[in-house]
Formats: C-alpha cells, sequence, structure tokens
C-alpha cells in the first residue's frame, strides 16, 4: 500500500502479517533489531552468550502457562522448573558465585515465572552463596544442593523485624557440652516470616539468621546451616505453617519457628565476622555486632542486583506483549467502516514509547551497575553497594510503573494470568520489598550522600538559545536537579534543631530522597549514553539518539517547575517542551515494534498467549 510518498511497513509476527499503520518515509532506513539486541545484552565478558541459556531454557514447554492450575500446583511447577534450569549447568557453585549469571537468570525466568525466578535467586544466591562464602569451612560438602536433592531456602526476617532485621530474635544459644548450638524461636514476634518452607519442592534445609549466644554474651547474628525436612515432612521441633495465597506467581511462603533445635558446630556460617575454634572460643575482626550482621547477610547486595533483574525481564516483556497486541488489536477509525491497529492512535503508541525508552535506560544501568559491583576494589564496596541500592529502588518501581502501562493499554484480557500480563506488576511489588524495602534502603543511601557524595557542578545559566531538545542540554538539566536537591538536603540537615538527630533526619528526609532519585536518573541516562557510543549502526544509532533524547526529556519535563525557578531553563524552553515530545514521538512511532522485538522475548511464549493469538 502506498499513498502521498509514505509506505506501510510489513511486520511479520509468528505466521500473522500486519501492516504497520504509523507511516515511514521511504528514506527512513531499516532497523537491524540484532543491532539492538546486542546492545541490550552487553553483558561483561561472555556478552549476550550470558543470557542465551536462560532464553533457550525458557522456551521449552515447561515454562508455558499452566492455565488453570491450582496454587499448589503451580508451587510444585516452581520447583520442577528450577530443577530444568539446574540441568542446564556444568557448576551450580560456580552460578552462585557468579553475580552476572544470577542477574542473567532472574532476567530471563521472571518473563515467564516470577515464582521460579524467586525460589532459584532464594537457592543459589542467598543460601547455596552464604554457604559458599563461609572460607573458614571450605571443605563443606553442597552436593546435595547443588544437585538439588534438598532445596535451600534462607530465614532472615522476622514477624516483628523486617527492615529492623539486625535486631531480630531467634536465638542460637552455644552448648559447650555437647559442642553444637540450640536454635530456638523465643515468642512469636521472632518466627520467620515468608520463607518458602513448606513441603513444596521435596526436602529443604535452610541458613537461619540467629543471635548467637555464648556463655550468655551476645555477639550478633549469623547464619546456621539448618535442616528442616525430608521425604516424610518437618523435621522435629520445627513448625511451619503456610500463610494465605499472595498476589503475584504463586510461592510457597510460610511462617517457620524453631523449638530447642540441636545443630552440630558445623552449622555455624563463618568468616572474618567471626569464627568459633575448636576450644569454643569466639574471635572476630569486625567489632561492632551490626556489621557483623550485615557480613552474615551480605548476599542481598547480590540479591538486589537479582531484583533489580527480576523486574528488568518482567517489563520488558509486558511491553512486548502490549506492543504485540497493539499491532494485532483493531479498532474502528476515524472513517465509517475503517479498522485499524490500536498502534495507529498517538494516545496509545505514545505512552507505549514513553515506557520503552525507560525500559531501554533501565537496562542500560544494570549492566553498568552490575559490572561496577563485579569489578569494585577493597576500598570501593561501600560506593558500590550503595550504587546497588540505588539501581535497585529506581528500577524496581519504573518496572512496575511499566507493566501496569502495559496492563491498562491491553485492556480487560490482560487481567486473565493466562495472557502473561496480570503477574508482572504484583511481582514487581514483591521484589520492591525484598532484599530491603525500596524506600528504607533509599533513605539510607540518602543519608549517607548528603554529605559523602560530591556536589554536582553548580548549572550554567540558560540563556534561551539553547536548544532543548539537545541530549546534552537536557542531561545537564538533570544533572542540575541533582545538585538542587542535594545543596538542600545540606542545608535542611543543617537547619534542624541539634539534639534532635531524628528530627533533623525527617527535616532533610525529603530532599535526600529527592538526591538519590535524581542521582538515579543521571546514572541511567550516562548509561544510555554510553550503550550509545557502542552503537555502530547508523540506523540503530539515529533511533537510540532519539530514544535516549525521550527518556531525558520525560525526565526534565516532570521537573520544569524547579529547573524554570532555578533559572537553568527559560520559559521559551519549557513552552518548547510537547512540541519537541511530539517530534520525537513522531520518529520513534514507526519502530516501536522493532524497539521491543529487540527484547528477544522467546517466540515460544508469545505465541502461547491467548490474546495475541485469538481474534
Amino acid at each position: 500500500m502506498i499513498s502521498d510518498g509514505f509506505r506501510w511497513p510489513v511486520l511479520v509476527v509468528g505466521r500473522v502479517v500486519l501492516i504497520n499503520t504509523a507511516p515511514v518515509t521511504d528514506s527512513s532506513p531499516a532497523l537491524d533489531t540484532s543491532g539492538l539486541t546486542r546492545l541490550l545484552f552487553h553483558d561483561g565478558p561472555e556478552g549476550p552468550d550470558a543470557h542465551g541459556r536462560w532464553r533457550k531454557a525458557i522456551s521449552t514447554e515447561l515454562f508455558r502457562h499452566p492455565g488453570d492450575a491450582r496454587t499448589e500446583e503451580r508451587w510444585q511447577l516452581s520447583y520442577d522448573r528450577l530443577r530444568a534450569l539446574n540441568e542446564e549447568l556444568s557448576s551450580p557453585e560456580r552460578l552462585a558465585r557468579d553475580p552476572r549469571g544470577l542477574a542473567a537468570l532472574h532476567e530471563w525466568a521472571s518473563v515467564v515465572d516470577g515464582a521460579t525466578a524467586t525460589v532459584a535467586g532464594i537457592h543459589y544466591n542467598l543460601f547455596l552463596g552464604s554457604l559458599l562464602d563461609d572460607v573458614i569451612s571450605p571443605s563443606r560438602d553442597v552436593s546435595e544442593f547443588a544437585a538439588l536433592a534438598r532445596t535451600g531456602t534462607f530465614l532472615c526476617t522476622e514477624r516483628g523485624h523486617g527492615n529492623d532485621a539486625a535486631a531480630l530474635e531467634t536465638v542460637a544459644r552455644y552448648d559447650r557440652e555437647r559442642d553444637g548450638f540450640v536454635l530456638h524461636t523465643p515468642h512469636e514476634g521472632a518466627q520467620k516470616y515468608m520463607p518458602n518452607t513448606s513441603p513444596a519442592g521435596g526436602p529443604k534445609t535452610a541458613v537461619v539468621a540467629a543471635r548467637l549466644l555464648i556463655d550468655g554474651q551476645d555477639q550478633g547474628v549469623f547464619l546456621f546451616l539448618t535442616p528442616l525436612s525430608d521425604h516424610r515432612g518437618t523435621l522435629p521441633g520445627i513448625t511451619v505453617t503456610m500463610l494465605p495465597e499472595r498476589i503475584g506467581s504463586p510461592v510457597d511462603h510460610c511462617v517457620t519457628s524453631f523449638d530447642q533445635v540441636f545443630l552440630p558446630r558445623t552449622a555455624l556460617v563463618q568468616g572474618e565476622h567471626g569464627r568459633l575454634s575448636a576450644d569454643g572460643a569466639f574471635t572476630s575482626a569486625v567489632g561492632s555486632p551490626r556489621k557483623r550482621f550485615l557480613h552474615a547477610i551480605g548476599r542481598v547486595t547480590v540479591g538486589k542486583l537479582c531484583m533489580s533483574a527480576s523486574t528488568l525481564g518482567g517489563c520488558r516483556a509486558a511491553l512486548a506483549i502490549a506492543v504485540r497486541y497493539a499491532h494485532t488489536r483493531r479498532i474502528s477509525g476515524p472513517v465509517a467502516g475503517q479498522r485499524v491497529p490500536l498502534a495507529a492512535h498517538r494516545s496509545h503508541h505514545a505512552r507505549l514509547l514513553e515506557h520503552v525508552a525507560i525500559a531501554y535506560a533501565m537496562t542500560f544501568l544494570h549492566r553498568e551497575v552490575t559490572e561496577r559491583w563485579v569489578t569494585h576494589g577493597p576500598g570501593e564496596r561501600a560506593e558500590a553497594e550503595r550504587l546497588v541500592a540505588v539501581a535497585k529502588g529506581w528500577i524496581t518501581w519504573r518496572a512496575r510503573d511499566i507493566t501496569v502501562e502495559s496492563r491498562e493499554r491491553c485492556g480487560a484480557r490482560a487481567l486473565f494470568p493466562v495472557n502473561g500480563l496480570a503477574e508482572f506488576a504484583a511481582n514487581a511489588d514483591g521484589a520492591i520489598t525484598a532484599e530491603g524495602d525500596n524506600l528504607a534502603i533509599w533513605c539510607k543511601a540518602g543519608a549517607e550522600m548528603i554529605f559523602g557524595h560530591t556536589l554536582a557542578p553548580e548549572p550554567v545559566k540558560a540563556t534561551g538559545r539553547e536548544d532543548a531538545a539537545d541530549p546534552g542540554f537536557l542531561r545537564r538539566a538533570v544533572a542540575a536537579v541533582e545538585r538542587h536537591w542535594h545543596a538542600t538536603a545540606r542545608s535542611d540537615l543543617r537547619g534542624g534543631e541539634a539534639g534532635d538527630a531524628l528530627g533533623r533526619w525527617n527535616n532533610a528526609s525529603g530532599a535526600a530522597l529527592g538526591l538519590v532519585e535524581a542521582y538515579a536518573v543521571g546514572a541511567a541516562a550516562d548509561a544510555f549514553a554510553s550503550a550509545l557510543a557502542r552503537a555502530a549502526d547508523p540506523a540503530v544509532r539515529a533511533v537510540l539518539d532519539d530514544l535516549y533524547a525521550l527518556f531525558l526529556l520525560g525526565r526534565v519535563d516532570s521537573r520544569s517547575g524547579p529547573l524554570l525557578a532555578e533559572e537553568v531553563l527559560t520559559a521559551g524552553h519549557v513552552r518548547a517542551l510537547p512540541r519537541i515530545r511530539r517530534d520525537l514521538t513522531a520518529r520513534l512511532a514507526p519502530h516501536l515494534a522493532a524497539l521491543t522485538e529487540a527484547f528477544d522475548v522467546p517466540e515460544e511464549h508469545l505465541s502461547s498467549l491467548p490474546m495475541l493469538t485469538a481474534p
């Protein structure tokens, strides 16, 4: 079909040929989606190969949606899928030591089943990784866990202690006569809350965070290897109570408690934060009990990377589904008798494009943050941990926004889990809370950054001659937002009443959180720019330039008031922003399908969704 100098590109989706009604001029170069995919999945020395095996694994029939399966059946299915993933590994122990590999596993498992991503992360990272980090006990046999003869789980959070888990109350008392530990839950508030400790999946063993008591002295929180069940059921002294069904992909969450459970001395997971000699003497290179706790649960930092990756994979899949649906679902057009796809409407594709731009920024940020974590030096750990925490908050919050938007753009059909979208938002909610509640970890990051982070350069006042569509100008505006909140937080903290630490923090917390958010956006923008620099194909580069500008424009437009007050933008710039956004959207609209095709969501998954195949 040719009309008025425009061509209407043909999009092949599975066996269905669709017409994309967004016009593209004849001079528009074809977009190489494989080049986009390579940029998105450029991940360390292995590059895209780090993701290939997991993408292949979730393409099998086992990972298709189970339809009307009961919740208990889906619990079991998540463990069956975990075992299938384990078969892809030559060394589960190597995976547990590989943050990139763990994140990639989460990124792909979450495309089809958030529950599988959850139990995999708990087993490989929190459980097996914690055991392998025990350099004091290198001969510990983990073969049954590597073979999944026993599934590992991680028990830290308690009913009465979530974000303040350092104050948890489960105790492990050292018994000198028996040379072991007595693990005990002293009251209901100390029950371990929400671990996957049910009979689903077969025998399980946990690492349990408990307060080590030696001769009545509290030495801080340590991890203890604790068998929970065998093929006959829960072991003596251990009580497991199922929790009610929660939203999202179903996981067998439980409340777990211990009644005077004896553990051998080998149960203690040791390290520089503490070790117990053969004569029962305790030594530690870490003086503070709180620091010992943070060392003991050090795996939660990689867990944050995994939570980010999980929502990243989920939101990209949500966009891929929503964009394909936008091209397959046809509605009445402006002319009587005409039918056009949803994607033809600016009101529809503009919203999706905005979120595609964010998803690209999220992906590039995750790659940069993972690289920073993997390669950080001994003196850089604190800053790397903070960057992981900041990115986790920004990525998981944005992922929820994207999944909600994607679901809405697909209407009522997307409310049915079998169509692949309904559970994503709730899965993002879970990640927002897991491995440190986002608000809590951002408060911690903000408090550290007020005086522990370099103030961004003072912005140059705008003259009005700057091009508001220039990504460089927009990036400087984002830096100005960061500086504004940083300076405000410092002023607000100093302006609080002396001697009232909580009051001073409350006074500064709003600005500190603004600082963290602006810093996250800036880091995402810089990661996007780095990826752009690697784009060799001019057509890919041109589209990504526009997508990068659209990402920045959205972040600047929503902050135009403070930027106008700070004279970083002029009134003319502010008036121009809607037009610039409209122009960018018009140029990007013909590439919407290609931009999400580059997410490489397996066709086996997409073609199994009734919403995308039924009329």
